[in-house]
């Protein structure tokens, strides 16, 4: 009796002395890191879903925008945080598509990040001006090819410019890029004839299309959108291009496997939310909550082909 009650003492005196990691996670505030301002797409995302986490987990879920360097100084903030779960990364396609503009950067988007999930997608879509005599792809193509000098294309970010070099790839349309700050100035560009046309997400063009001052030529998903049904995809007006930019939540590498597979849960879960969705529906922003191997996979094909893209155009940026 006296060895088994040494035992119990034992036992509770460890118990107590157990380190707050040890504790069921989550056991204080998480933080998420936005590397873009308050107030865009990504932001709205992190703090929709942040609200929804918060009630999920019974913690506060705190949302911090640490924007520049089109999202690096944040990417780099969480990359080198404790691996411990409360220390969150949202982050847009950027984060497959800067090792590919960037010669160097102070992290490693595959080695240093555990992908969790991927919580929305952005449809693209094609614009010309509604007073352009453009009505398709295929026109579109055919002036570009005949008037390179007059033809040039509207892009806020390295992503929306990767995406339209491939388009420029698949069918040889010669166009030159004007940096704009984002993809609403990219639209009004457009639509004020200062530049041929801009593929942005479907925030800020679906209301400049449905107003009748932007005219859709093509969507860049796989298949066609609700908002516009009549709109083709790119590879039906004859383009051979498909993309969809998103964003999703990170971790550091070596944040613990059951923490992961608790986040994952909930992201997946958060996605499915009939509220959430019809929140972020409006907005252009297709909710998605796949799994943390999915995501893996996406990020590391992303990876690979948006570097073939910017090799080919010879794509390079100044951090």
């Amino acid at each position: 009796m006296k060895a088994l009650a040494r035992g119990l003492l034992v036992a509770a005196m460890l118990a107590f002395a157990a380190p707050a990691g040890a504790q069921e996670y989550p056991a204080k505030p998480i933080h998420i890191i936005v590397g873009f301002a308050a107030g865009g797409g990504n932001d709205i995302i992190a703090r929709v879903f942040g609200q929804k986490l918060s009630e999920g987990l019974g913690q506060p879920v705190i949302v911090e925008n640490k924007p520049g360097g089109g999202a690096i100084v944040a990417t780099d903030y969480v990359a080198k945080s404790s691996p411990d779960g409360y220390t969150l990364l949202m982050s847009a396609s950027g984060i497959s598509i800067n090792p590919a503009v960037y010669a160097k950067l102070p992290y490693d988007a595959v080695n240093d990040f555990v992908a969790v999930s991927e919580l929305a997608s952005f449809p693209l879509i094609m614009i010309v001006s509604a007073d352009s005599p453009i009505k398709s792809v295929a026109e579109f193509v055919a002036y570009a090819k005949a008037n390179p000098d007059k033809t040039n294309y509207a892009s806020s970010s390295a992503s929306f410019q990767l995406v339209t070099e491939l388009f420029k790839q698949k069918t040889g349309a010669p166009m030159q890029v004007i940096p704009y700050k984002s993809a609403n100035e990219s639209v009004l560009a457009v639509i004020s004839g200062q530049v041929a046309t801009t593929i942005a997400d479907a925030g800020p063009v679906i209301p400049q299309v449905k107003s009748g001052t932007a005219r859709a030529l093509a969507v860049a998903t796989a298949r066609r959108i609700d908002d516009l049904p009549d709109v083709p995809t790119l590879k039906e007006a004859g383009a051979d291009v498909e993309a969809v930019l998103w964003s999703g939540i990170f971790v550091p590498k070596g944040t613990p496997p059951a923490v992961v597979k608790k986040l994952e849960g909930e992201f997946m879960r958060i996605a499915k939310s009939p509220d959430v969705i019809a929140r972020l529906k409006p907005l252009g922003i297709d909710t998605v909550g796949n799994s943390s191997e999915e995501f893996g996979k996406i990020l590391a094909a992303d990876i690979a082909r948006w570097g073939a893209v910017a090799r080919a155009a010879n794509i390079k940026m100044e951090q």
